[in-house]
């Protein structure tokens, strides 16, 4: 029986992969790789073969059926195969899936972190998702239903959202539905974690004027506190700073 890896990559340049998955690669017989992997990282794994296993929203992909058919085909032949997948594994990467079909099929499994792309939309924006006494949940979610369709909801004080990035004009529409306010602070980053990163500032009112911008590019919507410019913590009076300690201490004394 083989071990299988479940790698994350993260979402971006070759250089965000952790130390252990960059490890795992080079130990790897067959590599099954997303799309959205950077190509770099096949010089980690030179010894492999290295099988496309993609998948694009609203372009040809690899079926998720066929994904288990070559994950079992390759782990009934070799002593190590890497599931790689862009960004982290469990999170949006049907993993759960991944990882039945091969417990299934008698085969070792290990699943490798990586860096998700809502932290690296984060980190390239400079947008940090949580605040000390203002924003202390985070809700990731995915934009578009398993239909298709374009949801937007209100989970937490930031809500980040994936495969946002055909239809930003219609997702202010949902996020309004939703609760979010005209004036609530967007953050849209398209190609999170590559050296083309953009970054765009808006409100749920003016999202729709980023659609240009990030057209045709994997795009991550940050709403909410997480959105906001960074406040200079110096410039904080002693007295807000007193208020933001007593803001904090009463969050966490009411929280569930």
């Amino acid at each position: 029986m083989a071990t299988v890896a479940f790698v994350g990559a993260g979402p971006g340049s070759a250089d965000l992969i952790t130390l252990r998955g960059a490890r795992w690669l080079a130990q790897a017989d067959v590599v099954l790789a997303d799309a959205l992997t950077d190509p770099g990282l096949r010089a980690l794994a030179p010894q492999a073969q290295w099988v496309d296993v993609g998948k694009r929203g609203f372009a040809r992909s690899t079926a998720q059926e066929v994904i288990h058919a070559l994950l079992l085909h390759h782990a009934a032949r070799v002593g190590c195969v890497v599931r790689l997948k862009g960004g982290d594994p469990s999170v949006f990467g049907r993993l759960e899936e991944e990882l039945a079909v091969a417990q299934a099929a008698g085969h070792a499994t290990v699943v490798v972190p990586g860096v998700t792309a809502a932290l690296a939309a984060a980190a390239d924006a400079q947008r940090p998702l949580t605040r000390r006494g203002r924003g202390r949940s985070v809700a990731l979610t995915t934009a578009m239903t398993r239909e298709g369709a374009l949801q937007a909801q209100r989970h937490a004080a930031t809500e980040v959202l994936y495969m946002a990035g055909k239809q930003l004009g219609a997702l202010a529409r949902q996020l309004r539905a939703a609760g979010w306010a005209d004036d609530t602070p967007v953050a849209v980053v398209s190609r999170a974690g590559w050296p083309d990163a953009i970054h765009t500032q808006h409100t749920v009112a003016t999202l729709a004027q980023a659609s240009v911008l990030h057209s045709g590019r994997p795009t991550v919507v940050i709403v909410g506190t997480g959105a906001l410019p960074p406040q200079d913590s110096t410039s904080l009076t002693p007295t807000q700073l007193s208020n933001t300690d007593s803001s904090e201490r009463t969050s966490a004394t009411g929280a569930h």
